[in-house]
């Protein structure tokens, strides 16, 4: 009871202004570089240590593994599973590559962070409106040069109970028409430190993320989709299933 009211206290009065503060000034910077240096370099600048200085406020500590599939230079399409919003934190601040997000549109509302988001090239994505939606990614394209990434969470939103939900194709089928390869993430340990739908804060805890070998697009037929999609998730879950055995496998 004690570490509980400790943890509650410690979310609300030190936690919370720390990040709202750092955020505003990330953001104020990130406004102000824009105009003058690459979108790259200022998410390397702000978006970065943004992420990096959050997670230190909060006591979580990241591990990443398998950086050494990572090919210089090489655009990917990435998926990852979503547990908590501590992901955005983790990605940004340890993925350590160029990507841009694909996100729900309804976060270009939110103060700084959706303006921000906007003016470093992420995409907004209109899931009721299909038309869109595909719009959206079709405009996506452009942007995947020199290296740049782009990232999807395909279970399309956070997991409530921390277990793996069923893929959308939105980021297969655009891996095959860019014959680009997916790059399968496994994100663990931050359903723990904030679980969906509570406020309630775990700090100290430690995060894990995990690059897996990246998939090679070699076709562009529902088979070779449907094909994808499954190795993608396979991939992503076996840690998961792992560690927890929590997994419907």
């Amino acid at each position: 009871m004690v570490m509980r009211l400790f943890f509650f206290l410690y979310s609300w009065l030190i936690f919370v202004p720390l990040m709202l503060a750092t955020t505003l000034v990330a953001g104020l910077v990130c406004l102000l570089l824009i105009p003058f240096l690459p979108t790259d370099k200022v998410a390397k600048l702000t978006a970065v240590p943004w992420a990096r200085l959050c997670l230190l406020y909060s006591g979580v500590r990241v591990e990443v593994d398998g950086r050494h599939h990572l090919q210089p230079g090489q655009s990917y399409v990435i998926v990852a599973n979503h547990l908590s919003q501590f992901d955005i934190f983790v990605l940004y601040g340890y993925l350590g590559i160029d990507f841009r997000w694909v996100m729900k549109h309804e976060l270009r509302k939110v103060p700084i962070i959706g303006i921000c988001s906007e003016k470093l090239g992420h995409i907004f994505i209109n899931r009721s409106d299909t038309e869109a939606a595909v719009a959206s990614l079709n405009n996506a394209r452009a942007r995947l040069a020199n290296g740049a990434s782009v990232l999807f969470f395909p279970e399309g939103t956070r997991s409530r109970d921390g277990q793996l939900k069923p893929f959308k194709k939105g980021a297969f089928k655009m891996a095959q028409a860019l014959q680009l390869p997916v790059l399968p993430i496994t994100l663990s340990g931050t359903f723990d430190i904030l679980p969906a739908g509570t406020l309630r804060l775990h700090p100290g805890a430690t995060a894990r993320l995990v690059m897996h070998p990246a998939l090679t697009v070699t076709g562009n037929t529902e088979a070779e989709l449907q094909a994808l999609v499954q190795q993608s998730r396979s991939a992503i879950a076996a840690p998961l299933r792992d560690s927890s055995s929590q997994l419907p496998f």
